[in-house]
């Protein structure tokens, strides 16, 4: 029978499984005088063109070293590393630009700051997104300091990850593929003895769609066929959500793994635009989750399922031992099985063990370092709620502010305070706060209809508290926040001062004003309150 012909833009047409997984490399110190000994390290930001398929053409993109994903930075804990992005990236860009969003207006079209999403750092170094830059510093934004990212890494072992976070252009530059793995490892890690080396792989799960001659799509206007209608009073305008129509794993449509008969460890991060993911084992084995957003639990926790908003990872070891000659694929269980989304990848257990399984997974990790309810200085209630933007379009807020309105959220350092989010809004959102390790404390159902009809002013709640899932039960910096539910989180800010940002990860959001400054500020003495 004659071949099918490929068609980027038609997932039906595109074969599974044929493109092998790729990891990215680790990316190399580099000398420099100013600088200890192999601290320091270098990554461009350029254009470049990637094979997402084995039957794509290349495809054009941004990439940390001119690769998709980046390449992965590894870092010891308490040992400072220096980090110099250099943004060599063109001058156009090749994703529609919405210039009525806050902080674009007549700003160069190419802008770029790294964030190291879930680093204790200090705010200078943070990727703050008005501290942006373009080619050669020739602009740069109101909030740039330093040329050269300070990462004390003074945190315990965690899958972090890098990218851009430019003000109201997010969404556009991580699609273009400016994303990568930042890694801490420590001397627990160490002791563990868990699958490492070439039986460890971190996982970046997104969701592309293409054009026929398989270059990026991304929509310049609102799709028609919305549940709602969606103004879109010019073009291009910003959508307030992007779903691809292609599973994406580390850059590539599809892809398989081969791995031996015997345990591997796996550092999933869902770095989608704003899809969810509910990743499950199709042959329903379990995963052996070990770590959250913000490293290690205290024991392992054997779990199916995992659903993972943008933003959050998990550090899981899947043991292959009894499938020798077996496919399994990694699906996402929100989608029906007639659909393409369904399928993330597919492991092949074909490769001979090398050698005997000697990894295992500990019964016990790190020690338990709970924050408690009367440990807290403030208590903040935050609304998340739906408004609409002067050009009539809708736009998700936080705290009914936008992003250039005053700061309200001034935490005291070394205060603990907990935060609520009253998601008044149709839809979950993933909530991100910088600098923090936080940890949930519960979700509690409240009457929607009755807080939208007060104007924000009736809470009555109509269920109890419901304590967080299985897999959200360690160290977290993004929390999934659900529709009519009050999400709790309890932090401890400590170290740093300065100005920091929290806002929802659905990265559409992000760029319509769902985020707010946050600034850390040095009082020895924080007054109890409740705001």
């Amino acid at each position: 029978m004659p071949k099918t012909k490929v068609n980027p833009k038609d997932p039906a047409s595109i074969p599974k499984f044929v493109t092998p997984l790729q990891k990215p490399p680790v990316v190399k110190p580099k000398p420099n005088p100013n600088y200890p000994t192999n601290s320091y390290f270098e990554i461009t930001m350029k254009e470049a063109f990637h094979r997402f398929h084995r039957d794509f053409p290349l495809t054009k993109v941004w990439g940390y070293d001119g690769i998709y994903p980046g390449p992965t930075i590894e870092a010891r804990k308490d040992k400072k590393i220096y980090v110099k992005y250099l943004n060599k990236l063109p001058k156009k860009h090749f994703l529609p630009i919405d210039r009525t969003l806050h902080g674009v207006g007549d700003s160069p079209e190419v802008r770029s700051v790294v964030h190291v999403h879930g680093a204790n750092v200090f705010w200078e170094s943070d990727g703050h997104p008005e501290a942006w830059y373009t080619q050669n510093y020739e602009y740069t934004g109101p909030k740039f300091k330093r040329k050269v990212h300070e990462y004390t890494n003074h945190q315990p072992a965690a899958t972090l990850w890098y990218h851009d976070h430019t003000m109201a252009m997010t969404r556009l530059n991580v699609y273009a593929g400016l994303t990568g793995f930042y890694i801490i490892r420590d001397a627990l890690e160490d002791r563990l003895n868990l699958p490492k080396g070439d039986y460890e792989y971190p996982l970046l799960l997104q969701d592309k769609s293409f054009n026929e001659d398989g270059s990026l799509f991304y929509p310049d206007r609102p799709p028609e066929d919305a549940p709602f209608p969606i103004p879109a009073p010019f073009i291009p305008t910003i959508v307030p959500f992007f779903n691809g129509d292609v599973m994406v794993v580390n850059g590539k449509a599809w892809p398989y793994l081969e791995v031996e008969p015997r345990k591997y460890r796996f550092r999933i991060l869902n770095g989608a635009n704003s899809s969810t993911y509910n990743i499950q084992l199709e042959n329903g084995e379990p995963f052996y989750l070990i770590g959250t957003d913000g490293g290690f639990l205290t024991a392992p926790v054997k779990v199916t399922s995992i659903q993972l908003m943008p933003a959050e990872r998990v550090d899981v070891i899947v043991d292959f031992s009894s499938f020798k000659g077996q496919k399994i694929k990694l699906i996402n269980t929100l989608f029906d099985e007639d659909e393409p989304k369904r399928d993330i990848m597919e492991f092949r257990v074909t490769r001979p063990l090398k050698g005997k399984d000697t990894s295992e997974i500990p019964t016990k990790l790190a020690e338990s370092m709970d924050l408690h309810e009367h440990h807290a200085h403030v208590i903040r209630k935050l609304p998340l709620s739906v408004g609409e933007d002067q050009y009539g379009r809708i736009m998700m807020m936080l705290d009914n502010k936008m992003y250039h309105d005053p700061c309200s959220e001034k935490p005291s350092l070394d205060s603990v305070e907990i935060w609520e989010f009253i998601n008044a809004t149709p839809i979950a959102h993933p909530m991100h706060i910088h600098l923090v390790q936080f940890k949930i404390l519960d979700r509690r159902p409240f009457d929607l209809e009755l807080y939208q009809n007060s104007n924000g002013e009736i809470l009555e709640f109509i269920g109890d508290p419901e304590p967080p899932l299985d897999y959200e039960r360690g160290w977290k910096d993004t929390v999934s926040a659900p529709s009519g539910m009050v999400t709790r989180v309890i932090m401890h800010w400590k170290e740093h001062t300065g100005n920091y940002i929290w806002h929802c990860h659905l990265l559409e959001h992000e760029d319509h004003d769902m985020m707010r400054p946050i600034r850390v500020i040095d009082d020895a003495h924080p007054v109890v309150q409740h705001d």
